[in-house]
């Protein structure tokens, strides 16, 4: 004869059951979120972002160093802790480079890549170069110092300037 169902048993089998549904259903869930991390175009930094972009002027081709200054990529980090960016670099799709030298970020701040001339300080470096680099319509990538692409942004026809 059949054991009676008590409530106390009725709650054991009903927690039992929860727990196999759930230890199943972990792996799917844990699968999932690999597949979301790999779907990541940010590498394996996600703190670090390419913020806002100006671009060259559409006008005459000033070489001015004011003119050259004018022209930025900024590099956000929205993390707390500061990140070092020796060797990490930024670069257009004619493949001109900019190399980070011993820079580091700080948490929840943000650097502009001049492509002029001037000082470097902790909110702006520059790019020492007497020609325009970032094009009306052009790609801006950041890699870590291994080569990995962190972020890209593109700007231009069909594409928004900055995020």
């Amino acid at each position: 004869m059949p054991t009676p169902l008590t409530p106390r048993r009725a709650i054991a089998t009903l927690l039992a059951a929860g727990a196999l549904i759930g230890a199943a259903a972990l792996p799917a869930a844990a699968d999932d979120h690999r597949r979301d991390h790999r779907r990541d175009h940010r590498g394996s930094n996600p703190s670090i972002a390419i913020g806002d972009v100006q671009q060259g002027s559409s006008g005459r081709n000033d070489r001015s160093g004011r003119a050259l200054n004018r022209e930025w990529v900024e590099i956000k980090n929205t993390g707390r802790r500061s990140v070092d960016l020796n060797g990490f670099t930024l670069t257009d799709r004619q493949g001109n480079r900019y190399r980070f030298h011993g820079f580091r970020l700080d948490g929840r701040s943000s650097v502009k890549v001049h492509t002029g001339q001037g000082h470097d300080t902790r909110t702006d470096v520059y790019q020492d170069r007497h020609h325009q680099i970032w094009d009306e319509r052009d790609t801006a990538t950041l890699r870590d110092n291994r080569g990995n692409v962190i972020d890209s942004e593109t700007w231009g026809r069909g594409h928004r300037n900055g995020r």
